[in-house]
């Protein structure tokens, strides 16, 4: 992957230095208030890093959807004021994102000082990566740290534009994400299990793909596995499945067996009559699901068989639930997996999204090595896709 010798933070002389920080602040917000504070406080290891030895700090993140103008709703004022009650000092919040009250601002900031951009997505070049705007950005800064891994997959101006005219590093919180995912793929301890869920197929092709190089074993469970049970020459009845993919599901699963990689697919599921949380439901064996009826979590004893394989795994990653698990009834397939993989003592990283979402709902957030932050980004990460912003930042 090559992303594990890229310069961290604490490679750069920050003593004195403007730093602009590329931050994840996309938090959730009701009526102009912050519910989950969370990718705030994941950002706090490399701005106290930065104030401690006495950079400029120069913060900027995106927040919701703008549309590439200015609107008051997505203004980054809530963000400005909940990092200055975590760090114990103002922070400044320009009036613009690189207009003249930023430079104004930059221009004035001290020695261990932190401002805060308005939202970069207010300018309609942020999303398209116009190089003017990059080359805004770079005028207000010295140096560029890039700490967001939640938009890391995308090339914008602030995420990857910008650093072509600085010299550049990654934060912290990405510089874990590289080291503890990038090691699980290229040096993993073994055996190394995937558990696969979501969906579709579609989403996950090049994640299957990448992973039966590298894995021990891949288990699939989620909307996905009646893909491959149709592919296999059974009924799945109303359940979710893409009929267009049969043939790669079946190239899939050669290539698996070509490799000797232990494929597991579920061997009952729990059964709905339709896709209500409150829906008649019953466990019934993968090759007899019957006319009318759609499959909605792995059965019982898919679970066990699912919890042996993680059990005696030194690595496991995760991405996607095994059923519909915000909903009761079909929920006890993802909690029965998250609690092998809590229990099974192994290097236990999570992709972000769904299954990073469950794991926090059922309590096992501590139990786990890792939970990724980027949902999108540790997809094409675990695909092997280079990451735009992570590519740009300079090497050691």
């Amino acid at each position: 992957m090559g992303n594990l010798n890229k310069k961290t933070v604490e490679n750069l002389d920050v003593k004195g230095k403007k730093v602009l920080v590329r931050c994840d602040f996309n938090v959730k917000m009701e009526n102009g208030v912050i519910t989950s504070d969370k990718r705030i406080v994941a950002a706090l290891p490399t701005i106290k890093y930065l104030i401690e030895n006495g950079a400029k700090v120069i913060l900027c993140s995106h927040l919701g959807r703008p549309k590439g103008e200015f609107n008051p709703e997505f203004s980054m004022k809530p963000v400005a004021e909940c990092l200055a009650g975590y760090l114990g000092q103002e922070v400044k919040l320009a009036a613009d994102v690189v207009g003249e009250s930023a430079q104004a601002l930059a221009a004035e900031l001290k020695d261990g000082e932190v401002m805060l951009l308005e939202n970069v997505r207010f300018e309609a070049g942020e999303t398209k990566n116009c190089p003017e705007l990059s080359k805004k950005f770079a005028s207000l800064a010295e140096l560029f740290v890039s700490d967001a891994f939640g938009t890391v997959h995308r090339a914008h101006a602030s995420t990857a534009g910008v650093a072509a005219y600085l010299p550049s590093a990654v934060g912290f919180l990405i510089q874990k994400e590289l080291e503890v995912m990038g090691g699980a793929l290229e040096n993993p301890v073994r055996p190394l299990v995937a558990v696969l869920g979501g969906a579709k197929v579609s989403d996950k092709i090049g994640v299957i793909e990448n992973l039966i190089e590298k894995c021990d074993t891949i288990i699939i469970g989620g909307g996905m596995a009646y893909t491959f049970f149709k592919a296999l020459g059974n009924e799945v009845g109303t359940s979710i499945c893409e009929n267009d993919k049969l043939d790669l599901a079946r190239e899939l699963m050669a290539k698996a067996r070509a490799k000797g990689v232990n494929f597991l697919l579920p061997v009952d599921n729990v059964i709905g009559k339709e896709y209500k949380c409150d829906t008649p439901f019953m466990r019934i064996y993968s090759d007899s699901i019957p006319d009318g009826w759609m499959g909605l979590d792995i059965g019982k004893t898919t679970q066990e068989l699912f919890a042996k394989s993680i059990q005696g795994a030194g690595t496991v990653i995760w991405n996607g639930p095994m059923g519909v698990s915000e909903w009761e009834n079909f929920a006890a397939g993802t909690t029965a997996v998250a609690q092998a993989i809590a229990d099974s003592g192994s290097i236990s990283i999570i992709g972000g999204g769904d299954s990073a979402a469950a794991i926090k709902k059922l309590g096992f957030a501590d139990k786990m090595t890792h939970i990724s932050t980027g949902g999108g980004a540790s997809l094409e990460f675990l695909e092997g896709k280079e990451l735009p912003g992570i590519a740009c930042i300079s090497e050691k």
